[in-house]
């Protein structure tokens, strides 16, 4: 096995004003949607991201709370897979994808209609909010070289 590398910064104990405030952020963009889309969610966009210790957190929460690991590990292939998924599930990883990777420029219009067919307004919001948090954490724990493989689910600790 390779050497585990070192975190860089433990930047929740330094900015621990900020960490609360993501807590809270994270929290809230929760409430009312789906936990299972909650959890692929936050897998696909720390996958598209490369943060190692959010995919290895959500995968392990989402198998903690029932999800299979096969639909984990297509979750990378998921638009070659998408029999895997709900059409809701889908509309949602298109939509993670696109406002992940906003080097292609703005989210298309039909990524958009589509996510807004299958979501209400107040559960659009929230699941726009829910990509955009994980995307948040994303850049704190690449950016500080957190460690993975470290974590444990409530359910397990």
């Amino acid at each position: 096995m390779v050497h585990e590398h070192s975190p860089r910064l433990d930047w929740a104990r330094h900015a621990p004003e900020v960490y609360k405030a993501m807590v809270r952020l994270d929290a809230a963009a929760r409430k009312g949607l789906d936990p299972v889309t909650y959890e692929l969610v936050k897998i696909r966009a720390s996958q598209i991201n490369h943060c190692a210790f959010c995919v290895d957190m959500h995968s392990k929460d989402a198998l903690a709370a029932g999800e299979s690991v096969e639909r984990i590990v297509q979750l990378s292939a998921w638009e070659e897979s998408k029999h895997f998924y709900t059409a809701k599930e889908v509309a949602a990883l298109a939509l993670t994808e696109a406002i992940t990777v906003l080097t292609d420029g703005f989210v298309p219009d039909d990524v958009y209609e589509e996510a807004a067919r299958l979501y209400g307004e107040e559960e659009l919001a929230q699941l726009i909010a829910a990509i955009t948090t994980i995307n948040a954490w994303n850049r704190f724990g690449v950016s500080t070289r957190m460690v993975a493989g470290h974590y444990k689910p409530a359910a397990a600790k």
